[in-house]
């Protein structure tokens, strides 16, 4: 038996169940769940040797099966019913995140503070005061689409004024690679 069949032995071995749960927990349907569950472990064995550093193993698992359950809802037309299941589930983490990540998600704050008003409020209430897009809209007196909206726009411009300040490379799962200063003078 390989390595690499060892290691996929070991991780069904040890997410399979834990997988299954989380993956059930947002489709809420015991078959769908086992489908989506096997076909994440085939995305699993065919990226296999893309996987770079072990210690993100947990993470980069985790955001396979994440996009599986997405992508369910997308070919299903139902990201209504993935945004009511899975709205309060943050992204797959771990503390073993890139080091660049959190090297540039140290300037957050002082990005968000240059956003207008309005989409510093919406980032600042559903990413740091954990507010769900329902409660913003509430809280804003706007509907749910809008809110949605808004969020995405805000993280749009977040990412410009970053961008704008460094150049960024990402990987294929949107960690950050590397990034370099511009040294534009932007006051990054």
């Amino acid at each position: 038996m390989t390595t690499e069949n060892k290691n996929l032995e070991s991780i069904w071995k040890n997410f399979n169940r834990e997988l299954y749960n989380f993956i059930l927990s947002k489709v809420k349907d015991r078959d769908t769940a086992k489908d989506i569950l096997q076909e994440t472990f085939i995305k699993i064995q065919k990226n296999i040797h893309t996987l770079k550093d072990d210690k993100s193993l947990k993470y980069w698992i985790y955001r396979i099966t994440y996009n599986s359950i997405i992508d369910y809802f997308r070919v299903n037309n139902n990201l209504n019913e993935f945004d009511k299941n899975c709205e309060n589930t943050p992204q797959p983490e771990t503390e073993e995140l890139n080091e660049n990540n959190t090297k540039l998600a140290e300037c957050v704050i002082p990005f968000i503070n240059k956003l207008p008003s309005i989409y510093k409020e919406a980032l600042t209430l559903t990413e740091f005061e954990n507010y769900t897009q329902l409660e913003l809209a509430d809280h804003l007196g706007i509907s749910y689409s809008g809110a949605k909206s808004r969020v995405q726009r805000a993280k749009v411009k977040l990412k410009e004024l970053f961008e704008d300040c460094c150049n960024i490379s990402y990987d294929k799962y949107g960690n950050i690679i590397e990034y370099h200063s511009r040294n534009s003078g932007k006051n990054c």
